[in-house]
């Protein structure tokens, strides 16, 4: 029987990875399905991703320590990942278009990770959540709350066994702290028009100026409110005939859509973080 693996890696740039790594997996019995890799000749770093299938009887934690010895002799950053497909908090506030379109993607088998969970500061998504079968948690916040209940959404992430959380429209701006936690996995979604139209009605601001394109960006959150490494943009163009409520209808497809591809390519193991950027194996 084959059992299905992934390696993802980035180290500094030098002659001779992709040998040491191809060697070590055939030294293994493995065999390669698909490989990727970026040269970063700005950074001077390779960034690489290799699926494979392996015949020995082995596991994710026994191919990466056999495989430190490689990684140290390039000074890798490295993960070796099995098939179990990763298990994701969903957080949201009022509005449903995303948590609707990554629960529709989840269970027709498209969205490449698991949902477990909605977490929410509001009642008003609960039947979405539970006519998915999904367990909906009502953490309500308020000012004087706010530490607690960023303690009690870290204790959900870990009681839930999350890899990934994703701030499907969460409308809380989370601590720095927070965002350290959950740094590298922790999705947020908002609308491209940040940071040129800030504030209450972004869509109304952009058909007062007669903007020409809608889009929405999928990113990793930071203590850089909507200013983390981006995973996927969505750009959708659109013209005078289009009032403030239209412009929020299409801004809305091209949230969900960012965000499914973001989330996706992250369960999948195709988005290596670079500095302040990303590489994203599509």
């Amino acid at each position: 029987m084959s059992h299905p693996f992934t390696l993802t890696l980035s180290c500094q740039e030098r002659p001779g990875i992709v040998h040491a790594v191809s060697s070590f997996l055939f030294r293994h019995g493995c065999d390669i399905v698909e490989h990727q890799q970026f040269d970063d000749a700005v950074r001077g770093q390779l960034f690489l991703r290799t699926a494979f299938v392996c015949t020995e009887d082995t596991d994710c934690a026994r191919l990466s320590a056999e495989f430190r010895a490689v990684a140290e002799e390039f000074g890798m950053t490295y993960q070796v990942s099995g098939d179990r497909p990763q298990r994701v908090v969903v957080m949201v506030s009022k509005l449903g278009h995303c948590l609707n379109d990554l629960v529709f993607r989840w269970r027709a088998g498209s969205l490449g990770a698991e949902l477990v969970a909605v977490v929410s500061n509001h009642e008003d998504l609960r039947p979405m959540a539970e006519a998915a079968g999904l367990p909906f948690v009502h953490v309500p916040v308020t000012p004087a709350t706010k530490r607690e209940a960023e303690a009690r959404l870290l204790e959900l992430v870990e009681e839930y066994r999350a890899d990934l959380v994703v701030l499907a429209r969460y409308m809380q701006i989370l601590s720095d702290e927070t965002c350290a936690a959950l740094y590298g996995r922790a999705i947020n979604i908002h609308h491209s028009f940040l940071p040129g139209f800030k504030g209450a009605k972004p869509y109304h601001q952009a058909f007062d100026r007669g903007v020409k394109l809608v889009g929405a960006t999928a990113h990793y959150v930071t203590a850089d409110l909507d200013e983390g490494p981006i995973i996927e943009q969505e750009v959708i163009r659109i013209d005078h005939t289009y009032d403030p409520r239209a412009l929020a209808t299409v801004g809305q497809d091209a949230e969900a859509l960012a965000l499914s591809r973001a989330v996706r390519w992250h369960g999948e193991q195709r988005v290596l973080l670079n500095g302040h950027s990303t590489v994203v194996f599509r």
